[in-house]
């Protein structure tokens, strides 16, 4: 018997109408049979017996339509327990349904709007992150300057702004610009402009902090800065593109009127492609003015090109140990002779070592000759002087040399040969004989004086005088690839060359040692031939001017 004093029991209720998500159950006549109070809160037309239809979003509408649709009758995407997300105000939420056996179904709302937002972080941050990387791997592919900026613009144009300009310093009164906007073509050309004239350029180009966008009026863009037919701008954004040491640049974003300005994070993001970008426009600024002053310097190394000179005929030929470089450690020169009648002052070397440091002391030892010229009818007190000048400096390399006085007297040529540690000269007759110069001698920049022996020979029109480096005759290859191309067979090619004019003598001389050492490797290898015309020509160059004779 029940105690009319005790109390009732509570009704059971539900685990779901105390649980902290909102939570809505609907029949399979798609009404609402319960909405627990936070559902309440974030739905305020949802009521139990409501329809479900105009009283939730419609994305979790079609949900639980789909949820009481047969298998047969559903898209093949959809699941019947599918998770389905949506926004419902400023929020996101997923719903994860549950179907019961009396044919309704629970649907459990999650809020996941912070969880989405860092996922959107982390994606939107592994685009910047792979955007950067492929703009280093792009930017610095080049060492191009123009190349540089005509990607920079493209890329920035294409990622960060509706258009961007990229502007390298002022060379004198012009501001070389590249301009791109989205989905076109870079565009370089040079302005006339004044940087001060737009707010924040002149402090970007001097390498200082960028100023925020907000302070930059679009308005006072000049049209310089503006892209032909870009038409209203809305936002700018300028950045400096710093380089190593000194600025490169300054990078100018655009965006239209009418559409989102720049927030702050793409402000940020823009200075990091904007320092990757200055340090690819700095490495090949650098690269370019490095190249340039190589250049002019490998110039002065080079071996001049030969020709005739006071009627007599020269030819040259030089091949460095190393086929990608250009200079080396042989060098010749041929002087002209600065009084009509005098000799003409030829000299072929042979520096110790080979590539750039071997150069370098080339140089050194053409410019001291180059001084020495007034007394360049006393060879060896020319190599004397050159010797003492070698051992008072630092550097320890010594060299070879071969000097060669020519003249011209009627229709021969009078040569003094001077060695100093050389291979002597090769004289090659008319008749095929070939001779070897009687002079001989001690090395320079080794010992604390040169010894050396002059010798006299005459060359009858048509006969030539071949001075050579032993990069020639130690040149090692042939069948074996082991052999020297030797002495010897240096003067059986020599004595086929018979009667040829000077240059027709160095190229076969080239041929045939490059022949022999194949793509093995060798020493630097130089040849100079002196000849007597069989006839009289017009001199290329008058014999007037003392110095260096170069092409």
């Amino acid at each position: 018997m029940v105690n009319p004093t005790q109390e009732a029991a509570p009704p059971v209720r539900a685990p779901w109408s105390e649980a902290p998500y909102p939570v809505l159950v609907a029949d399979d006549q798609g009404n609402l049979v319960l909405v627990n109070e936070v559902a309440g809160l974030l739905f305020p037309q949802a009521r139990v017996g409501a329809p479900v239809v105009g009283t939730v979003p419609a994305w979790l509408s079609e949900a639980h339509a789909r949820c009481l649709a047969p298998a047969a009758a559903r898209p093949s995407t959809a699941a019947a327990g599918a998770v389905v997300q949506g926004p419902v105000g400023d929020r996101s939420f997923e719903a994860h349904p549950t179907c019961r056996e009396d044919g309704t179904v629970v649907w459990w709302l999650v809020d996941d709007t912070d969880h989405r937002l860092a996922r959107e972080a982390l994606r939107m941050e592994r685009e910047r992150t792979a955007f950067l990387g492929e703009a280093s791997n792009v930017l610095l592919s080049s060492l191009n300057l123009e190349r540089c900026m005509d990607v920079t613009a493209q890329m920035a144009a294409e990622h960060l702004a509706d258009a961007a300009v990229v502007i390298a310093p002022s060379r004198g009164r012009e501001l070389p610009i590249v301009s791109c906007v989205r989905g076109g073509m870079p565009l370089a050309s040079r302005v006339a402009a004044q940087p001060e004239a737009v707010a924040g350029l002149a402090e970007a180009l001097q390498g200082f902090p960028p100023v925020p966008s907000r302070w930059i009026d679009p308005v006072t863009a000049p049209a310089w800065l503006v892209p032909e037919g870009f038409g209203t701008v809305g936002s700018i954004v300028i950045t400096p593109l710093p380089g190593h040491g000194v600025p490169a640049g300054a990078l100018v974003l655009l965006r239209r009127a009418g559409g989102s300005g720049f927030t702050e994070g793409e402000e940020v993001f823009a200075r990091l492609f904007a320092a990757r970008a200055g340090a690819a426009m700095s490495a090949a600024r650098l690269y370019a003015e490095q190249a340039s002053i190589s250049e002019t310097l490998m110039r002065a190394l080079l071996p001049p090109s030969l020709q005739q000179v006071a009627g007599v005929e020269y030819a040259g030929g030089y091949r460095p140990s190393l086929d990608h470089e250009r200079i080396g450690g042989d060098f010749y020169d041929v002087h002209p002779a600065a009084v009509a009648g005098d000799a003409s002052l030829v000299i072929l070397g042979d520096v110790c070592g080979k590539g750039l440091e071997a150069a370098v002391m080339t140089g050194k030892i053409r410019n001291t000759l180059h001084a020495l010229l007034p007394m360049a009818d006393d060879h060896p007190r020319m190599l004397n002087l050159l010797n003492t000048a070698l051992l008072n400096t630092h550097n320890a390399r010594f060299a070879t040399l071969v000097l060669a006085s020519a003249v011209r007297e009627g229709g021969s040529v009078k040569l003094r040969l001077t060695s100093a540690g050389h291979p002597a000269p090769l004289i090659l007759r008319s008749d095929g004989a070939v001779e070897e110069a009687a002079t001989y001698g001690t090395l320079v920049g080794a010992l604390p004086a040169v010894t050396a022996e002059t010798a006299e020979v005459t060359l009858a029109p048509g006969e030539t005088c071949v001075l050579y480096t032993d990069g020639i005759t130690e040149a090692r290859g042939g069948p074996l690839g082991g052999d020297m191309f030797g002495d010897a067979r240096l003067q059986r090619v020599l004595a086929q060359c018979a009667g040829m004019p000077a240059e027709a003598v160095v190229e076969r001389v080239q041929m045939l040692a490059s022949e022999w050492v194949g793509s093995g490797r060798h020493d630097d290898m130089a040849v100079v031939a002196i000849s007597a015309p069989r006839t009289n020509h017009l001199s290329a160059v008058d014999g007037h001017t003392r110095g260096r004779f170069t092409a």
